[in-house]
């Protein structure tokens, strides 16, 4: 029963008016629930693999602290279990560094094949990563940190717990995340419109490997954050950081060209005679910019005015570490129309 104690991660689909106790080898009776779309439909769901005896389903809620040792042990945990009863209680939760932890009541009675029964009761841990900074796969969902439950002498019906006291012990800091606010905040406080101040940054997680790394090293990761800093009519900026284990965290610079662009008869207004490139510069402004995680790339796209047939366009590519021109395009044409030209391409550098 010990596994039953520690794991009662485990469910049965409960009715409404109480939990619906199935017995284990009741195969074709038992509920096949598999949800984690909120921390008590995983317990949940973790009780019906349970009590359909689908033992791999049923380890694969827990995150990388597992409820035993290895997953025979956890196997037979339950040999001599006949079935699993469980109630849950008001969630609690507390949210930090990309992640919100819950904290789950739970009761459980546990009967084992010989009718004999058993009531614990505590509280479970739970944690469910923003999606939205998970940018490679294998995607972490919702999943089990942590359970403890005691034997309780209160009737299963009573051994409940109201709640889970404070709540789930603290997340550890992010250390390279707040490194980069405060960065932000100190180079562009006074640059920045105020209400972008506050505002959580946009965070990407990008894997890759080394050009030199052999096919078993593992993977390195850069982290990328977008603070969002100054909106216009039809230009919005924003300051890019990121950060290593080799060069901690540092502002992200934009190589742009600077060019002579000339018109027919002097009139800006009228057409292009030619475009030249004299020299190249570096901003941390990212005008209009987005990150596009499948090609890795960060574009930006600046309108020289509103109905944007004038503009210039950036493409940085992310390689071994680091985001370099790939692309850069030029519409300088008033003329209703986009139609912009390549003014820099390379794209087939190593």
């Amino acid at each position: 029963m010990r596994h039953v104690l520690f794991a009662a991660t485990a469910f049965l689909s409960l009715a409404t008016s109480g939990p619906t106790a199935l017995a284990a080898g009741d195969v074709a009776e038992a509920p096949y629930v598999d949800d984690r779309s909120s921390a008590d439909a995983v317990i949940q769901s973790l009780y019906s693999a349970i009590n359909r005896h689908e033992f791999a389903r049923a380890w694969g809620y827990f995150g990388d602290t597992k409820p035993a040792k290895d997953f025979d042990a956890f196997v037979k945990g339950y040999d001599g279990t006949d079935k699993v009863e469980v109630e849950t209680g008001a969630i609690s939760n507390d949210g930090a560094a990309g992640s919100i932890y819950y904290s789950v009541p739970v009761a459980i009675r546990a009967t084992d094949k010989a009718g004999g029964e058993k009531v614990f009761a505590g509280c479970y841990t739970l944690r469910q990563v923003n999606a939205q900074i998970q940018a490679a796969p294998p995607f972490d969902p919702i999943h089990i940190e942590k359970g403890e439950l005691k034997p309780s002498s209160a009737g299963f019906e009573d051994a409940l717990p109201s709640s889970c006291g404070e709540g789930p012990p603290p997340p550890k800091k992010d250390a390279a995340l707040e490194q980069a606010k405060k960065a932000f905040l100190a180079a562009y406080g006074n640059q920045c419109d105020k209400d972008r101040l506050a505002n959580e940054p946009e965070l990407y997680s990008i894997k890759y490997k080394d050009k030199d790394a052999l096919p078993t090293d593992p993977d390195k990761e850069t982290r990328l954050f977008q603070f969002s800093c100054s909106a216009a009519a039809y230009n919005e900026s924003s300051i890019y950081y990121i950060s290593d284990d080799v060069s901690g965290v540092r502002q992200l610079q934009f190589t742009e060209p600077e060019m002579d662009i000339r018109y027919v008869n002097n009139d800006s207004e009228g057409k292009v005679e030619s475009i030249h490139i004299i020299g190249f510069r570096t901003t941390g402004w990212a005008v209009n910019s987005n990150y596009d995680s499948d090609a890795h790339t960060i574009n930006t796209f600046n309108k020289w005015r509103g109905v944007g047939d004038a503009s210039n366009a950036g493409t940085y590519l992310f390689r071994n570490g680091d985001f370099s021109l790939v692309q850069y395009d030029v519409d300088a044409s008033y003329d209703g129309e986009q139609n912009p030209e390549t003014v820099v391409d390379y794209n087939t550098a190593p």
